[in-house]
């Protein structure tokens, strides 16, 4: 028999404002969004929760998380450690997408892959990009096109640009891995994006623009942490004017007194809203050099930053919709995954915010895994 939830009287966001809605869910979907449900005469236990005063809004989908730790840059005592399901969903997380770091001979895709596969069976959507920071490039199946067409979590490649941990890759290296992640893509009906972490270095977007110039849509590249420096920021703005999707960093790096500040600043120089996505860099590490190269502190970023920020948007008059899709609706969209909406037959992920936004009751896939704000599943080896 399918389980029925009916969340009475939300305030829903779709992420688009829906008004006051009662949501229907069967299972793992959502299947009726009405004004006033009276479902007395469907013969089935209904489990019926009362949402008065409180926002719905789509799961976290949150894009860039080093499930199984990053850093490194300081030997091995700097590896910032795997993360736990509680701390994903305590953040408002219902969907995640694992990548490595800058450890590619420590770390291993293969890892990654289990703590992806470990999180789905725990109660989570989660995904993976292949790669690190490096070229060549490591993978699964020694084969970026075949982790593509035959691992089906695997959405993509992630790998440095313009950082001094980086490989620094030449642009026909660069086309040759953005052709194997479109064509394995391809084969497997998947998007496939080119995850991109970003540094500091200058004339960041040079390569990326000379692969659009070639031939490569701007749709295939997921370039990240774009306002670390205001040079990169204003380049990154200019690709996402041009068709692409840039991605703010809501836990790391900031030349902006803060991320809300560089989400404002993108939308003032005419980027749209739709072409905005939002992540955390969660579990990321965090070093500081000195003028030697050294690293001096490190520190592990926080996975919450999204829905800290998610806060602050809104506290700068932001609207809520908006504020939600860049970390839902706009991250599905540039992923190609079928996720970040509230409407029928859509999958049960959302939140129900109270009125300072803080987190009531989370859903994933029709599942309660807050409820109230009381946890009610825990992940394995968890105190």
């Amino acid at each position: 028999m399918t389980h029925l939830t009916l969340i009475k009287n939300a305030d829903v966001y779709a992420p688009d404002s829906l008004g006051v809605k009662d949501v229907l869910v069967a299972g793992n979907k959502i299947v009726a969004i009405e004004d006033n449900m009276n479902v007395g005469g469907l013969g089935t236990q209904v489990n019926t929760i009362d949402a008065t005063g409180k926002m719905m809004i789509p799961g976290i989908i949150d894009q860039h998380v080093h499930l199984t730790g990053g850093g490194g840059e300081g030997g091995f005592s700097s590896r910032t450690p795997s993360i736990t399901f509680s701390k994903l969903i305590k953040a408002g997380i219902t969907s995640v997408i694992g990548v490595m770091g800058t450890d590619g001979s420590t770390r291993s895709p293969q890892d990654l892959f289990a703590k992806v596969m470990g999180l789905r069976v725990e109660g989570l959507s989660a995904w993976m990009h292949t790669g690190s920071y490096q070229v060549p490039t490591v993978t699964l199946t020694k084969s970026i096109r075949d982790d593509l067409v035959f691992l089906e979590p695997v959405l993509g490649v992630k790998i440095a640009i313009a950082d001094h941990r980086g490989s620094f890759p030449s642009t026909d290296e660069l086309l040759r891995i953005t052709s194997d992640v479109r064509m394995g893509a391809m084969l497997a009906g998947k998007k496939g994006v080119l995850h991109m972490h970003m540094g500091g270095l200058p004339d960041p977007f040079k390569q990326i623009n000379e692969l659009v110039e070639r031939g490569i849509p701007h749709s295939n590249f997921s370039p990240t942490h774009v306002a670390r420096t205001i040079p990169l920021f204003e380049e990154a703005t200019n690709f996402a004017k041009a068709g692409g999707v840039m991605d703010i960093t809501s836990g790391g790096s900031c030349a902006f007194s803060d991320p809300g500040e560089a989400v404002f600043a993108a939308l003032e120089s005419g980027v749209p809203t739709e072409r905005i996505t939002i992540s955390s860099d969660g579990n990321g590490s965090l070093p500081v050099f000195n003028d030697a190269g050294e690293m001096v502190t490190i520190a592990a970023a926080a996975v919450d930053s999204n829905i800290q920020l998610f806060r602050s948007l809104i506290d700068r008059g932001l609207d809520i919709g908006q504020a939600s899709a860049m970390m839902s609706e706009n991250v599905a969209k540039s992923l190609g995954i079928n996720k970040g909406k509230i409407a029928l037959n859509s999958d049960a992920d959302f939140l129900l915010l109270d009125d300072n936004f803080d987190i009531d009751s989370a859903f994933s896939m029709g599942r309660a895994i807050i409820l109230e704000k009381e946890q009610l599943v825990i992940g394995n080896f968890e105190e």
